[in-house]
């Protein structure tokens, strides 16, 4: 469930009887607390320094262009082969090999994506819009003998992002979650598990500064990356201390900013990056631990407008259910 965060589900518990009374325990996401970065960690079990997914808008190194991971795009539309950017096998494909077949229900807009072929590799994609029609295909799936069914809901995310976690349009997509878990665990077939958790949680922006317009963010920076609470910084040539001395002093009270190296050896993004990906990683890192948003309107005019923001490592944006149902 996109955006689920254990914190934001313990504040509107009442707006989620089912989730809410569940057996369970809190996961934290990892870093950055993002769709791209938590889904691949998913799928395949491994740290964000391991498979190399480390942020939502990533340099490509020698390039000097930004790599969006989740449209899977680089600038004018041209796109990346998705074995190149993620070439670690998928827990789906190591189960196809030991006789387990998986199937992942989520909407057709999304089959056949980039990101799809990176971190579902080796599901049998079923496509399904609806909520009742998301629920009828895992029914169907799991009545066929299908070992692993995974199902994708993204409309609470989206609300949070658009309106603010807990508005009204954020707790009707609440009430939509709850009743979609009631509606997966009923189904169930004997002998079967039901396990409901989240990619991330939200925190809800109080404060914005825009890194294209404030100066002392702008000088020396070749690249921006990342997203507002999980900013990857890229300097030009010679320029990366003046950078992060920038960045440090502006966001001093607001923000943790560290350099590349720092946020390695600090096991920011797990206890090993492997060395083919640390030019991925920003010059600097900047991840606010107040309700920051640091924007960019230009490159990105739909984020800017957001309530709703995740990345950092707060426990909001860390903290995750994972929710049992057994029959």
């Amino acid at each position: 469930m996109d955006g689920l965060g254990a914190e934001l589900l313990r504040a509107h518990a009442g707006a989620a009887p089912f989730l809410s009374g569940l057996a369970g325990t809190t996961l934290t996401a990892g870093f950055p607390a993002t769709t791209v970065t938590s889904l691949c960690s998913l799928g395949t079990g491994l740290t964000p320094g391991e498979h190399g997914m480390l942020g939502l808008t990533l340099a490509v190194p020698g390039t000097g262009r930004l790599f969006n991971c989740l449209r899977w795009t680089l600038p004018g539309g041209e796109t990346m082969d998705p074995h190149r950017w993620q070439p670690a096998p998928t827990v789906y494909e190591r189960a196809a090999r030991a006789g387990i077949d998986s199937v992942y229900v989520a909407p057709g807009e999304f089959e056949g994506t980039g990101l799809t072929r990176a971190v579902y590799r080796g599901v049998r994609y079923v496509p399904a819009d609806t909520v009742d029609e998301r629920v009828a295909r895992v029914h169907e799936a799991m009545r066929a003998g299908s070992t692993h069914v995974t199902v994708y809901y993204g409309d609470l995310d989206a609300a949070g992002h658009m309106t603010g976690w807990g508005s009204d349009e954020w707790l009707r997509q609440l009430t939509v979650v709850d009743d979609m878990a009631r509606r997966l665990a009923e189904g169930l077939p004997p002998g079967s598990a039901l396990y409901v958790t989240a990619d991330h949680g939200m925190v809800n922006a109080t404060e914005k500064i825009d890194a294209e317009k404030a100066t002392e963010l702008t000088e020396g920076v070749a690249l921006l990356g990342g997203e507002a609470r999980a900013r990857h910084v890229y300097a030009r040539p010679g320029a990366a201390e003046d950078v992060l001395e920038a960045w440090r002093d502006t966001l001093r009270g607001k923000a943790w900013v560290v350099s590349r190296q720092e946020a390695v050896e600090a096991g920011w993004f797990g206890p090993r990056v492997r060395d083919a990906w640390l030019e991925r990683i920003g010059d600097v890192v900047a991840v606010p631990h107040t309700d920051l948003a640091i924007i960019a309107p230009t490159r990105h005019p739909i984020e800017a407008l957001f309530i709703g923001y995740h990345g950092s490592m707060t426990a909001a944006e860390q903290n995750v259910p994972l929710l049992e149902v057994r029959t």
